[in-house]
């Protein structure tokens, strides 16, 4: 198991190195914070990175210090579990940049405060943008919301990883307090339909048509009069149709046993009670673009876990 909000980071000769990153509102840190962390990096034998989620992570650090850096932080972890809300990336906004339109950091900070560590089917990135400059880079970010002259743009769907994907518009022009409830739309209807996978994935299997409707009906007060999402279930010996980014890229059907060559992704997908197993190896990360194509050897060499044990627990629960 990994130690309290830590990551690995790597295995050299047999030892592992772990890394933590506390949590930093919108990048925002005071001078006796940023001494703490040198303080603690270098009590530690740490190194300071900082992240391109605007968050300081510590690195480069032992196992059985992770508590007692805590402790000295006083700071809280950054991220609760894998498939949550992360950190709001917020730009300067019309507060510090001359370029701004909006105040991004209020919007941002709020959308921090409303949703970080929030449980999601996937991991859920969002960025707030005070101008088309998009220095936040809305248009890679699961939501995105861009200032103009007329309000702000809302984006779904982006994301970065080994399936880039640019997010589509959904609305635009809409003031704070719009904004601010049509991301609480979004992510209840992620929440309601999505299965372990990215909005951008899950948009691609509903159709855009499908999601955009449903929720700008709600937005709006509607009814939607689009059907369903279909859930297809998988049926003994079916051949599944690789979806690159998708959940799906290899050869497991239902009813083949699980062996080192299966994909992370297809496991999830045919066989979800894996999903509790793999978590118990400190596999948490299941929706991240690496699993998409990731078979189980490679995984398990990365997290420095036993193959064979791995694959003997989960055809146990299949």
């Amino acid at each position: 198991m990994l130690p309290k909000g830590a990551n690995l980071q790597k295995i050299r000769d047999g030892k592992k190195t772990y890394a933590i990153t506390p949590h930093l509102p919108g990048g925002f840190i005071k001078p006796d914070i940023m001494r703490k962390y040198a303080d603690v990096a270098e009590k530690y034998h740490g190194v300071l990175k900082l992240t391109s989620a605007q968050r300081i992570m510590i690195t480069g650090l032992k196992a059985e210090d992770i508590e007692n850096v805590w402790q000295e932080l006083d700071m809280q972890p950054a991220m609760g579990f894998a498939n949550c809300v992360r950190s709001v990336k917020i730009c300067p906004g019309s507060v510090f940049c001359k370029r701004g339109k909006l105040d991004s950091i209020k919007l941002g900070m709020e959308l921090d405060k409303l949703y970080h560590k929030k449980e999601m089917p996937s991991r859920i990135k969002m960025a707030v943008a005070g101008c088309e400059n998009s220095c936040s880079e809305v248009h890679v970010r699961d939501i995105g919301l861009l200032a103009t002259d007329k309000g702000w743009d809302v984006y779904v769907g982006g994301t970065a990883g080994s399936h880039p994907r640019l997010a589509d518009k959904l609305v635009e022009g809409l003031s704070y307090d719009d904004s601010l409830k049509i991301v609480d739309i979004i992510l209840r209807y992620y929440q309601k339909n999505a299965d372990i996978e990215r909005v951008g994935q899950f948009i691609d299997r509903i159709g855009l048509k499908k999601f955009k409707a449903d929720v700008l009906a709600e937005f709006y007060g509607e009814v939607s009069r689009e059907a369903e999402p279909k859930v297809e279930q998988s049926k003994i010996g079916e051949k599944i149709v690789p979806l690159p980014g998708g959940l799906t890229e290899g050869t497991l059907v239902l009813g083949d046993k699980i062996t080192r060559d299966s994909v992370i992704s297809d496991i999830i997908r045919v066989y979800p009670q894996t999903i509790q197993v793999l978590r118990a190896f400190g596999m948490g990360c299941l929706g991240c673009p690496s699993s998409a194509g990731e078979p189980v050897w490679k995984a398990a060499e990365i997290h420095g876990l036993n193959v064979e044990e791995l694959v003997a627990a989960l055809n146990k629960v299949i």
